[in-house]
């Protein structure tokens, strides 16, 4: 079969040939414009942005003006770059232009490629979004190609960690946004966390280019982001729960030492129950009602502080403070803390102060995230080996874009070796033989740590290398410029060398920069450019006569993009290169996969000491392997984002509630409806229909209604008249409400109380809200127990978490109804309606979290507080009137530092 199909792609070519194929008349045509733009001056090309922006206004669509708009940026690039767009690059603009994944090998431009689509999609004025993996790559690529875009007309701007919300906005508005898909997430979630629209600093989900799209889409997509910030105090039900872990008898729970773990038995549910019960700490009578997780959760936390938590072993109390003990130095760890309540557990327990925990008040995954644009596209080297998650999760479809030039690069047959030792000794010996012929080696582990083993190796033998550290992106990009310069040693983990070429004898521009940046343009300078550019064609040469750029990989990657990934670094743009793999049987996949079979194998064959086995065949076996385990990875993810969309579709629901809401859209009748609902609520909890009247609860229904909807009625007497139906009970009691709540909007008109709705809505909302993220994250936590009694875990949390959100939405209805019901407004002079709902400064300190999923490190928090400023120490500066630059931070509603006696906001801050 697989003879059949080698033939006919053969004959007629692969499916991805096909594809690329259909491109060919476009880029004839794009060719065909080359000669007429090229006589235009300046102004003439920079008019094109407008004549097409007029087309699109009359109705053009934006297909039509593809090629005019890419032969338009060829030839600005030309101007402005000194760069020619390749027709394999137009044709990588097109795939991203019709939202797929354009795969590109090292070296054919990718960075460039992106300005096609960019540019004609930008026509719209909707806003594009170009998504890098660091800080660094945006703020290079921004100014890189947006010489390109301003060029044209257009502005770019860049989204980096630590700007203001004022400045994002500036930002997000322009035509172009550079920015990191974690800036871009966080800013989506502290958006849907606002109280004004125009405080919103995002406008719109248009079209996004990714790059490195496998790296973003799929590494990185493996956790999710999140905003956390300080919970509600809950010291009393902290306290409340730990008095009763004491009552507990020897067979209310079972413990396991060994495990660490313990649980509470069928006879301890039930003993537990009653005294949560007793307590009126249970909502219904059930413990495991879905309303009581919070409350399981908790019981579970202290259950843990008691039986398995040792004081002076696993922490001790010095100073009214619970310290953890680090189990494997015996040393205190102050400011250390256990998540997810343990510690607050403990500190109830220990009968200290209870600290405030951290609660998510926001979160969403990657994938979620991209999946809101309109429009979605992607490029990278490597994305094949995932095309079926690309297409089944983000529906991209991924296209193989030819190389510009025949890829000149030997891909060499792994060689493997008994032990690990052996391996390092021969790629130690191989480092050393292309040093001496002056060719660049790049050395490509698997971790920082065995990166440092080979380093501390070559040290011993007097090597010359470099370490690259991704932690340093604008280091990394520097040391991976020059890792082409003759003899040149370069040891790199998978994460390095994104964003920046290799080229062959070293990079003119880096080594400019780096060298000249001092000296003024002038004669002095341009001989010394040209110095370093010779001296760089002389190294190429040598270089090239070497055999080009050797790319060694330690061992095999449990993913086959990163081992491509690391190969595609050499033989770019026709560059001669190759490419060898060193393994042992000591490596992680190949221990995982069976290396014992292996290791008699080889011993039967005669292998020596220091000798390699070098086979196609094992490559294949190898590939396998790695099939294997990036189809467990993707299941797993696949999993993961399963759970995560039952809580997505709520999250679209609350965010569209707020938009709405801050819209102004429909509030009073939004207002309405939430009354009458909790009147039909109540009325038929009460007084059932069908019911007899001897049946009804009448007193109740009045007890209830006094608290839902402040009003006093009559119901009890009503009940009484002969003939009365449930129904007749229920026009009464909404005709009163409705009567005294037109009263209300009669009193402090209209204008005014659409204002006090818009804010008991929204912050009724945000705070119910967090408490169901959370309720929603314990429930997540214990669901799959289910499992143990042939459920389906995702069923059941589906159902679970459809009725904690109802109940969370007729909550809603209750508390907003409730407060509005018993709002009494007192104005004050210089008040105004803007007044009645937080700004962005009154936000609470918010710290933003992604958990890297490939080092366990938080890549983001670091304690960071979103949308505050540092302030002036005081004493530090005197606030001069006159002169802003001294006032330092000035809330929205403080009085205007100049003296005028109004609100900042209304004053120099209505120019801010």
């Amino acid at each position: 079969m697989l003879g059949l199909r080698s033939i006919a792609s053969r004959i007629f070519g692969t499916s991805n040939d096909r594809k690329v194929g259909k491109y060919a008349a476009r880029v004839a045509e794009i060719n065909a414009l080359e000669a007429s733009l090229t006589g235009l001056s300046d102004e003439a090309l920079k008019a094109r942005t407008v004549e097409f922006r007029e087309q699109l206004a009359n109705g053009r669509p934006l297909d039509e003006l593809l090629a005019p708009a890419f032969a338009t940026v060829r030839e600005a690039a030309k101007r402005t770059l000194g760069q020619r767009h390749f027709d394999v690059q137009l044709i990588g603009g097109m795939v991203l232009h019709e939202g797929c994944i354009a795969e590109m090998k090292t070296g054919e431009g990718k960075t460039l490629v992106a300005t096609l689509p960019v540019y004609l999609n930008a026509l719209t004025q909707k806003g594009v979004h170009v998504v890098t993996v660091n800080d660094y790559l945006a703020q290079r690529d921004a100014q890189w190609m947006g010489q390109v875009y301003n060029f044209l007309g257009l502005s770019t701007g860049v989204i980096v960690h630590g700007l203001s919300d004022a400045e994002r906005r500036q930002q997000y508005a322009a035509d172009v946004t550079y920015a990191t898909n974690n800036e871009l997430g966080f800013d989506y979630l502290r958006d849907n966390m606002k109280f004004h629209l125009e405080e919103m600093v995002q406008r719109g989900h248009n079209f996004a280019i990714v790059d490195e799209v496998d790296s973003i889409l799929v590494d990185e997509a493996r956790t999710p982001l999140i905003i956390s910030g300080p919970i509600d105090d809950k010291s009393d039900l902290y306290i409340a729960i730990d008095a009763f872990l004491p009552q507990l008898v020897e067979g209310d729970f079972e413990l396991d030492e060994k495990q660490r773990t313990v649980t509470l038995t069928e006879q301890g549910n039930v003993h537990m129950e009653q005294l949560l019960g007793a307590a009126g700490l249970l909502k219904g009578e059930n413990f495991y009602d879905a309303e009581n997780v919070t409350v399981v959760h908790h019981v579970q936390q202290a259950l843990r502080a008691h039986k398995i938590f040792q004081r002076d072993k696993d922490y001790i109390v010095k100073d009214n403070q619970v310290i953890i003990i680090d189990e494997f130095t015996g040393r205190m760890m102050p400011g250390r803390r256990y998540s997810d309540g343990q510690h607050q557990a403990l500190e109830a327990k220990e009968h200290v102060a209870i600290q405030p925990e951290n609660q998510t008040l926001a979160s969403i995954t990657f994938q979620n995230y991209f999946r809101l644009y309109e429009k979605l596209a992607g490029m990278t080297g490597t994305a094949n080996t995932e095309a079926e998650e690309f297409m089944d999760i983000y529906k991209l479809d991924v296209i193989e874009i030819p190389t510009n030039m025949p890829v000149g690069r030997k891909d060499e047959d792994d060689e493997v070796y008994r032990t690990a030792k052996e391996k390092y000794k021969a790629i130690i010996q191989i480092i050393k033989e292309a040093r001496e012929r002056k060719q660049p080696v790049l050395v490509g582990t698997t971790s920082i740590e065995k990166s440092e083993i080979l380093s501390g190796m070559l040290k011993s033998m007097n090597v010359q290398h470099n370490v690259l550290n991704a932690r340093y992106h604008e280091q990394e990009a520097q040391i991976i410029g020059q890792a082409g310069y003759p003899g040149a040693v370069t040891i790199a983990t998978n994460m390095a060398g994104r964003g920046t070429d290799i080229k062959l004898g070293g990079n003119a521009e880096m080594r400019i920069a780096a060298e000249l940046g001092n000296i003024p343009p002038g004669p002095e300078r341009q001989k010394r450019e040209d110095e370093i550019r010779a001296e760089i064609e002389r190294n190429k040469e040598e270089v090239l006569k070497a055999g080009g750029l050797f790319v060694i990989g330690t061992e095999r990657h449990e993913s086959r993009r990163i081992d491509n990934q690391l190969r595609g670094r050499s033989g770019r743009q026709g560059d001669p290169g190759r490419s060898l793999f060193y393994l042992s049987l000591d490596d992680d996949l190949m221990r995982i996969f069976g290396s014992e079979r292996m290791d008699s194998m080889l011993q039967k064959l005669g292998l020596k000491e220091d000798e390699a086995i070098v086979h196609p065949w094992i490559n294949k076996a190898l590939e396998k392997a790695q099939q294997k385990v990036e189809a467990r990875n993707f299941d797993i993810r696949k999993n993961l984002l399963k759970f995560d969309n039952v809580m997505n579709d709520q999250r679209k629901v609350i965010f569209e509630m707020r938009i709405g809401v801050m819209r102004g859209e429909e509030v009073p009748e939004t207002i309405d409806d939430m009354r009458h609902q909790v009147i039909d609520d109540q009325v038929a909890r009460h007084i059932p229909e069908n019911a007899y009247a001897e049946q009804w609860d009448a007193a109740g229904l009045r007890e209830k209604l006094r608290e839902t909807i402040a009003l006093d009625l009559p119901v009890d007497e009503w009940a009484k008249e002969e003939g009365i139906a449930d129904e007749e009970i229920r026009e009464r009691v909404t005709r009163a409400a409705d009567e005294f709540y037109a009263r209300k909007r009669e009193t402090y008109t209209p204008e005014v109380m659409t204002q006090v709705e818009k804010a008991v809505i929204l912050q009724t909302l945000d705070h119910l809200w967090r408490e169901h993220i959370v309720t929603v994250e314990h429930l997540r936590q214990v669901i799959h127990l289910r499992g143990y009694g042939q459920r389906d875990p995702l069923n059941e949390y589906k159902t679970e978490g459809f009725t904690l959100f109802e109940a969370m939405i007729a909550h809603l209805r209750e508390l907003t109804t409730g407060q509005i019901m018993r709002v009494e407004l007192q104005s004050r002079p210089g008040d105004d309606d803007d007044d009645l709902l937080p700004d962005e400064d009154d936000l609470p300190p918010m710290q933003a979290h992604h958990i890297d999923a490939t080092t366990g490190q938080d890549d983001v928090g670091e304690g960071i507080v979103f949308g505050q400023e540092p302030q002036r120490k005081a004493g530090k500066q005197p606030v001069d009137p006159q002169d802003p630059a001294t006032w330092g931070k000035v809330g929205r509603n403080d009085a205007c530092p100049c003296g005028s006696g109004k609100k900042y906001k209304h004053c120099h801050g209505a120019y801010a």
